[in-house]
């Protein structure tokens, strides 16, 4: 998700396409890969990926990790969790284990296991946020089941991870039983992340819940691009529609539709599209997008991380902002003390 790889380039060129992530912040200089350049390093976000089930967060506990059979890479070779995972998972802290902090992963899919994992990473695991995904097995977010994260993560003060997910399964049209060409991600995925948004913006989770922290993945997808759409043309919201009436809606949103997608935030990922960052920073504000890149998924390594700064230090901004940027945004939103 919200990434940059800071180190084991071999490890995580081995794991591939992974299917579980968990979110760690380093706060060791020496994590850094020498060639590659130090620019807020102490907040930029690395990923450790493993296969399938066998590891669904950070915080599983020691005896979970010796219960369960290792992850495995695209090959099909074991990968034992790392010894940092593990110091975190025993309890010890993500200080211990050489890293500022680390986000949960939820059982989504089991809601009331999922609020006593949240309550249990949080409190006893000191994690710093949670990353979720844009549907839970085809479930929208906006789902009375799955409000007790927004209650719960508002109550924190922490930020929720927004990443999107859609397969090949989900066809380009109705006539069809799959998704061509990877259409599914190129444009399937921002699509995805702009529908869940769209959604949590009409469940009211904006009213309800005024200081909820959101990062979406990918510089917020569609919506910076269509900030028209979202402002002339959802102030419109039922004009196009027949058989639904969304006249009491309308009249219930406290503001315009627009308006509650800037309260979203977003991160760098766009694989160095200086257009489509400048694009986001100018639709969000610069207290409002983080840095990322989007590594490991790149076709050569390095090239997300060096591209995605080339393009934060080409920005006309001041020093200030980009420092916002690159790291204090992270500091503020995960409450991190990196004295």
């Amino acid at each position: 998700m919200q990434s940059t790889l800071l180190g084991r380039d071999r490890e995580v060129a081995e794991l591939g396409r992974a299917r579980q992530i968990t979110i760690v912040i380093p706060r060791d200089r020496s994590k850094l890969n020498d060639h590659r350049r130090v620019v807020g390093l102490e907040t930029r976000m690395a990923v450790r990926l493993v296969e399938g089930p066998a590891l669904k967060i950070a915080a599983e506990t020691k005896d979970t990790f010796e219960r369960r059979s290792a992850p495995v890479d695209m090959r099909g070779r074991a990968i034992p969790p790392s010894p940092e995972i593990k110091i975190v998972a025993s309890g010890a802290g993500a200080a211990t284990a050489g890293f500022a902090g680390f986000l949960a992963c939820l059982p989504m899919n089991n809601p009331a296991e999922a609020e006593a994992e949240l309550h249990r990473t949080v409190r006893g695991l000191g994690a710093r946020g949670v990353q979720i995904y844009s549907n839970v097995g085809g479930l929208p977010l906006d789902r009375p089941e799955f409000r007790f994260l927004f209650d719960v993560m508002s109550g924190y003060d922490l930020p929720i991870f927004l990443h999107p997910a859609r397969g090949a399964n989900f066809p380009d049209y109705l006539s069809e039983d799959q998704s061509l060409y990877e259409i599914w991600w190129t444009f399937g995925w921002p699509y995805e992340t702009s529908v869940a948004m769209a959604r949590l913006v009409f469940a009211g989770v904006f009213d309800r819940w005024p200081e909820i922290k959101i990062i979406t993945h990918h510089m917020g997808a569609m919506a910076p691009y269509f900030e028209g759409r979202l402002g002339h043309g959802w102030d419109q919201l039922g004009t196009r529609s027949t058989g639904t009436d969304y006249a009491e809606l309308r009249a219930s949103l406290k503001k315009r539709p627009l308006d509650y997608f800037k309260q979203f935030y977003a991160d760098t990922a766009l694989f160095g599209s200086a257009a489509g960052t400048r694009c986001g920073l100018n639709f969000f504000g610069v207290d409002r997008v983080l840095f990322a890149s989007d590594t490991p998924f790149e076709p050569e390594p390095g090239i997300y991380i060096r591209e995605t700064i080339n393009v934060i230090d080409a920005l006309e901004i001041t020093p200030e902002d980009r420092d916002r940027i690159y790291h204090k945004n992270a500091q503020r939103l995960l409450k991190l003390d990196l004295g």
